[in-house]
């Protein structure tokens, strides 16, 4: 079973090494957990598709990457969190027997539409934002702060909303001119080259999720603010 192309092994060795060497041990487990439990699903969802490439093991996992490297424990499992749920919610999603919702507008959307939301999704990305938030207070170095497994879970769980938010308003729809095909890539899709429709083009499914994995990331930052 291959999870990951070329770049995206490379990739995942770099985040690899960064959270061991911040981390240890107990950081790579909960990579280890994020990375096995989202392929999987992605296999399950996909069949034999679902490669990782380089883009997506970082925009999933640098974030957690750069905390490790700070010695941030809460902050890099909080990142992990984000991507955890996020994934888990767009894989078991994809079981619904309902189609998605638009979290901004709540009307029907395309199975696959990024923004859409279904109850199944939701509930799978919640049970992978307490997964990690309880593998984590597991492990967790001596000195953590207690409530950080909540903590965590709320993480997980901002990262998965702010996925959905910006993928309805920000990210880049492009549209087919001649028959009105939608897709979230530039170039062509069937006829013509595509024109945008909705967002930023600059703005891809790739820059959401690691713009879900830092919303995940500020919880804990924020609340040490707070403190």
């Amino acid at each position: 079973m291959k999870w990951l192309t070329r770049g995206g092994l490379v990739a995942a060795l770099c985040v690899g090494a960064a959270v061991g060497w911040g981390l240890g041990w107990r950081g790579l487990l909960v990579l280890l957990a994020f990375f096995v439990s989202g392929s999987l699903l992605t296999q399950l969802a996909g069949g034999a598709g679902g490669q990782r490439t380089a883009r997506q093991v970082l925009a999933n996992g640098g974030v957690a990457a750069g905390a490790a490297l700070f010695g941030e424990w809460s902050v890099a499992v909080a990142a992990l969190a984000a991507a955890t749920a996020d994934t888990w919610a767009t894989e078991i999603g994809s079981f619904s027997p309902w189609p998605p919702r638009l979290v901004t507008t709540w009307s029907s959307v395309p199975a696959g539409t990024s923004g859409g939301i279904t109850l199944l999704g939701t509930l799978g990305g919640a049970a992978g934002a307490v997964v990690m938030a309880w593998l984590a207070a597991l492990v967790q170095p001596r000195g953590v702060a207690l409530g950080s497994a909540a903590l965590t879970a709320v993480a997980g769980l901002a990262g998965m909303f702010a996925d959905s938010a910006l993928g309805a308003t920000i990210q880049g729809l492009f549209e087919c001119p001649s028959c009105a095909a939608r897709t979230e890539h530039t170039g062509t899709v069937c006829h013509e080259p595509v024109v945008l429709v909705r967002g930023r083009r600059w703005l891809d499914n790739d820059g959401v999720n690691l713009a879900a994995t830092l919303a995940g990331a500020a919880v804990p930052l924020g609340w040490m603010l707070l403190r």
